[in-house]
C-alpha cells in the first residue's frame, strides 16, 4: 500500500464527517473491529457524538479547527455527500480523505452526475439544464411532461424539486425551487425502485451486496426488502452498473447506486436515478440481514483492510422510524423478531429519521 494510503492498524483513528446516524452506525462498526472515531461537525447535538470518544463541533469553513482535527485522526471519511468540497480539499492536503474529493464533485451537482452516468453508457431518464428562461423553455420543449425539476445542489428526501404536470407548469415549477439552476428530467413511469449496494477497496476490488427493493413514502424511503422481486438477470445487471461506477470514480468506500425498473414492451430495463457515495439508508438491513454490515464494510475499505465477502441471513425488511413513529419504540421492543434500531435524536420532526427496524424471515 502506498504511503500516502497507509494501512491502519487496530487503535487508529478514523475521522468522520458529519455528525448524523449514518456517522454514529460507522463509528459503531469502527469500534468493533479496534479502530476509533472523531467525528466533526457543526450542530452541537449530533447523535454521532454520543457513541464517539473524540468530537470536534465547529463550522465546515473554520481551516483551525479542521487542521486539529485532520492532527488527531489517520484517514478521514464522510457519512453524507452534502459535506463541501472546500471541506473535503483542505482536509486532504493534510490526510487522506476516501472516498477522493473529486468524488464529491460529481455526486452533489445532478447535471454532472447525469452527465457522467450517460458517458459511461448507462441509462437515465432524458434530462436537461435549466439555468435560465431561455434553458428553462428549451428544456421544457425537449424533455415534455410530466416530469420533475430539481435543483442541481442540496436536494435530497424530496427537497428541492417540484413535479410539472404539463408543459406550461415548468416556469411555475421552476420559481417554487427558488430559481436555482436546476435539471428537468422526465418523470419516469417505473415499476419499482431498487438500489444497488456495493463496497469497492483500495486495490479495486469489489464486493456488492444482493439487491434492494425500496418503497418511499412522500420522497423518504420507507421500507427496503431484500432480495428485491426482479428476474435474477436484471439483478445482475444493477450490480454490473454499480461496479462499474465505482471503477469509474476510482472509488474507496461503500456507495449505493438508485434504479429505477420500468417495463416497456413486455420488457423490463434499468434507468440510474441518483448516486449515494457513501452508506445508504437501504443498506440499514445488513446491520441484522447480513454477516457484515454496509457500515463495517466502508470502515474495512477506507482503513486498507480486506472487504468481508457477506451472506445474507434470510429474507430480509427494514422499516425506517420517520418522525413520531419513534414513539411506538416500546411496542417495537417487544414485538417477536424485531432488531430496534434508535439514533438518539432528541426531537422528532416530521420527515426526520428517528430510527429503524429490521425484520430477517426464514427463506421460503
Amino acid at each position: 500500500m502506498s504511503a500516502k494510503f497507509p494501512v491502519l492498524k487496530p487503535g487508529a483513528t478514523i475521522g468522520i464527517l458529519g455528525g448524523g446516524q449514518l456517522g454514529r452506525m460507522l463509528a459503531q462498526a469502527a469500534g468493533k473491529l479496534g479502530l476509533r472515531c472523531h467525528v466533526y461537525s457543526p450542530e452541537a447535538d449530533s447523535c454521532a457524538f454520543d457513541v464517539v470518544g473524540e468530537k470536534t463541533c465547529a463550522p465546515y469553513g473554520d481551516e483551525a479547527a479542521l487542521a486539529r482535527f485532520a492532527a488527531a485522526v489517520d484517514v478521514v471519511t464522510y457519512e453524507f455527500e452534502n459535506v463541501p468540497g472546500e471541506t473535503a480539499s483542505f482536509l486532504a492536503r493534510l490526510k487522506p480523505v476516501l472516498p477522493d474529493p473529486k468524488v464529491l464533485a460529481t455526486t452533489q451537482d445532478r447535471l454532472a452526475e447525469k452527465n457522467f452516468v450517460a458517458e459511461l453508457g448507462i441509462a437515465t431518464a432524458p434530462f436537461a439544464p435549466v439555468g435560465s428562461a431561455a434553458e428553462l423553455a428549451a428544456a421544457a420543449e425537449k424533455i415534455g411532461a410530466p416530469a420533475v425539476i430539481k435543483t442541481r445542489r442540496l436536494g435530497y428526501d424530496g427537497k428541492g424539486q417540484a413535479t410539472i404536470q404539463k408543459v406550461g407548469d415548468a416556469a411555475a415549477a421552476w420559481n417554487a425551487i427558488g430559481r436555482a439552476p436546476a435539471i428537468l428530467e422526465r418523470f419516469v413511469p417505473f415499476e419499482r425502485e431498487v438500489s444497488a449496494l456495493a463496497a469497492r477497496g483500495r486495490a479495486g476490488e469489489v464486493v456488492a451486496y444482493e439487491l434492494i427493493e425500496n418503497v418511499h413514502r412522500d420522497h423518504i424511503l420507507h421500507r427496503s426488502r431484500v432480495p428485491a422481486e426482479v428476474p435474477a438477470a436484471l439483478a445482475g445487471q444493477a450490480i454490473v452498473i454499480a461496479t462499474k461506477i465505482a471503477a469509474a470514480l476510482s472509488y474507496i468506500g461503500v456507495l449505493a447506486v438508485e434504479l429505477f425498473v420500468v417495463a416497456e414492451a413486455g420488457k423490463r430495463r434499468l434507468l440510474v436515478n441518483e448516486i449515494a457515495p457513501r452508506v445508504h439508508n437501504s443498506g440499514h438491513w445488513t446491520l441484522d440481514g447480513a454477516t457484515v454490515s454496509q457500515f463495517e464494510q466502508h470502515i474495512r475499505a477506507v482503513a486498507g483492510w480486506a472487504l468481508a465477502r457477506p451472506q445474507r441471513l434470510g429474507r430480509v425488511e427494514m422499516v425506517n422510524l420517520i418522525g413520531h413513529e419513534v414513539e411506538d419504540w416500546a411496542k417495537l421492543l417487544a414485538e417477536p423478531g424485531a432488531s430496534v434500531h434508535l439514533y438518539g435524536k432528541r426531537e422528532p420532526r416530521p420527515g426526520r429519521k428517528m430510527g429503524h427496524v429490521t425484520k430477517v424471515f426464514p427463506e421460503s
